[in-house]
C-alpha cells in the first residue's frame, strides 16, 4: 500500500501537535506526568529494541521461548485464513515466530503510533514474506475503531505482547480489552503477554540495566522535546528512576529533576526543584487470578496459557 507523500507529512505534523499538547498539560499537571505511548518515537522504538537484548531484562527472551513452543498450539486455536492483528507492533520480532507457524495466513496487520518504525518494519516483513498481505495502521491503539477493509471476512486474532498490557493501569486495560474485542469481533480472539509477579529484586534489575539502556530510552523522551518542540533540557540534569512498588504490583518509571532548574519548552515556560519527579510509565504484574479476572472484566475468557518453567512470564489465549 503506497501512502501520499502529504499524507505522510500531514500525519507527521498531527503527531507533532499530539505530542506537543500531551507534554504541555503533564508538565502543567500535579502531580506531573507524560503518557508512556511518547516514548516509542522511531529513536525510541530502536531504544527498546535495544532494552530487549540486555542480559537483566528477562520478559522478551522469556515470551520469545514461550512463543516458540506454542506458536503450533496458537495457530491451531486461531484457524485457516485468519487476519493477524498486532497491538504496538514495533519490530514485529516476535511476530515472525506465528508468521512461520501461520503460512494460510490471511493478512497481518501491525498497529503502531511510530509511523517511520512502521513503514520500515512493513517494508521487510514485505520482502521477508511475499506471501502475505501486510496491511500497517498507523495509530494510538487506545483509540483505534476501525481495521483496514481488506480484512473484512476474515477472522481476526489480536496479537498484545511483551506484557505491553502491564503498561495500562488495570481500569485502561479493561478498558482497551473491551475496545479490543470490538474489533476482533465476536468470533475473534486474543494473543496475550503477562508479566508475571515475581521477585521484587528481579524486577528491579530488569527496569535498571547495568548498561543505562532504559535510563537512555526514559530521557530519549526530552531530547524528543528539544528536537520537535523548541525545549531548552539540558539532559545531563534529569534521571532515570525506576521502583517496584509491591504494594501496587507495578513497576514505576519517571525522569527526575537532578536540580533546581528552570526550562523552556513549546514557548512555556517550567521550574523544577531539585528531586521533583515526571511520570513516564507503569508496568503492572499479574498473578493468574489477575489474568482471568482481567480478561473477564474486558468480555473474554482463556481458552489456553502458557508459562516457562520458571513461571516469569506468561501468553494466554483468550476468546
Amino acid at each position: 500500500m503506497n501512502v501520499p507523500l502529504l499524507a505522510i507529512q500531514d500525519g507527521e505534523v498531527a503527531d507533532r501537535e499530539d505530542f506537543r499538547q500531551a507534554v504541555l498539560a503533564g508538565l502543567g499537571s500535579e502531580p506531573r506526568a507524560i503518557p508512556a505511548k511518547f516514548l516509542y518515537d522511531a529513536r525510541g522504538s530502536a531504544l527498546f529494541d535495544a532494552i530487549c537484548e540486555q542480559p537483566e531484562y528477562y520478559p522478551t527472551r522469556t515470551e520469545t521461548q514461550i512463543l516458540r513452543a506454542c506458536a503450533g498450539d496458537i495457530a491451531r486455536l486461531a484457524g485457516p485464513g485468519c487476519a493477524l492483528v498486532e497491538y504496538g507492533s514495533g519490530s514485529s520480532v516476535k511476530t515472525r515466530l506465528l508468521l512461520d507457524a501461520m503460512p494460510d495466513l490471511h493478512a497481518y496487520v501491525p498497529i503502531d503510533i511510530s509511523r517511520q518504525h512502521l513503514d520500515l518494519t512493513s517494508r521487510r516483513l514485505r520482502e521477508d514474506y511475499p506471501w502475505l498481505r501486510v496491511e500497517p495502521v498507523s495509530a494510538d491503539y487506545m483509540a483505534l475503531d476501525a481495521l483496514p477493509l481488506e480484512i473484512n471476512g476474515a477472522r481476526r486474532i489480536g496479537f498484545f505482547p511483551g506484557s505491553t498490557i502491564g503498561n495500562l493501569t488495570p481500569e485502561e486495560a479493561v478498558l482497551f480489552l473491551r475496545r479490543a474485542r470490538r474489533l476482533l469481533r465476536s468470533d475473534g480472539a486474543l494473543i496475550l503477554g503477562v508479566d508475571l509477579k515475581k521477585d521484587p529484586q528481579r524486577l528491579h534489575d530488569a527496569y535498571n540495566d547495568a548498561a543505562g539502556v532504559t535510563a537512555q530510552f526514559t530521557l530519549n523522551l526530552l531530547r524528543r522535546m528539544n528536537r520537535e518542540l523548541e525545549a531548552n533540557l539540558d539532559l545531563s540534569a534529569f534521571a532515570h528512576e525506576a521502583f517496584y512498588n509491591e504494594a501496587a504490583g507495578r513497576i514505576e518509571i519517571y525522569f527526575r529533576s537532578l536540580r533546581d532548574q528552570t526550562v523552556t519548552v513549546a514557548g512555556r515556560r517550567f521550574t523544577f526543584v531539585e528531586g521533583e519527579r515526571v511520570h513516564t510509565e507503569y508496568s503492572y504484574k499479574y498473578d493468574e487470578a489477575d489474568i482471568a479476572e482481567l480478561a473477564r472484566r474486558g468480555g473474554f475468557s482463556i481458552a489456553r496459557t502458557w508459562t516457562d518453567p520458571d513461571r516469569l512470564f506468561s501468553v494466554a489465549f483468550l476468546r
